[in-house]
């Protein structure tokens, strides 16, 4: 039992240097690859943020703490998100990676049907609309349950550009004009 709560004065500071390099790594992969690592994750970005932080902990937390290893794990994570990052510009790929936003609301309707397949209830609607700083639905061009989780509002006197809803799945279909 005592063993647990012991620590020599060589491990206690290999944990510390350990720590602290592992740490300094993770912000030079950061600056070398950019925030976006970090930033309006996904679900597949936040599972890679996960991980980086069991990597992290890992490293420092071992019983003998490893740099290399950290070190070498940690940059094969950023790695991999780069070249995510620019496989997912290829359409297809980015289809099979990240699901599509989805509309929820169209012109002050709810869209149940939309809301039922992708777990959203009226009450997050409604907390999204009076976030957005709306006075009700009746106020409300589009909401959009975007890739990342996060819910867009867009107002009537906002736009009237379909193009933003181009990669929502549900969008409505532009007016066709015909010619007389």
């Amino acid at each position: 039992m005592s063993g647990q709560f012991e620590i020599t004065p060589q491990v206690a500071a290999t944990v510390v240097v350990t720590t602290v390099s592992i740490y300094l790594v993770f912000i030079l992969l950061v600056r070398l690859l950019g925030q976006r690592s970090l930033a309006s994750m996904s679900s597949f970005d936040f599972g890679c943020v996960v991980a980086l932080g069991g990597v992290l902990a890992r490293t420092s937390l071992l019983k003998d703490p490893t740099l290399a290893i950290g070190a070498v794990a940690l940059t094969t994570y950023f790695v991999m998100q780069l070249v995510l990052g620019r496989l997912r510009q290829v359409r297809a790929v980015d289809r099979l990676i990240n699901r599509r936003a989805v509309l929820l609301v169209d012109h002050g309707r709810l869209l149940r049907e939309n809301m039922r397949a992708v777990h959203v209830v009226e009450d997050e609607i409604r907390q999204a609309v009076r976030r957005a700083g709306r006075h009700g639905l009746d106020d409300v061009r589009w909401v959009v349950l975007e890739r990342n989780g996060a819910v867009s509002v867009i107002g009537p006197a906002d736009t009237d550009d379909i193009w933003l809803l181009d990669d929502v799945f549900g969008r409505p279909e532009p007016a066709r004009v015909t010619e007389g």
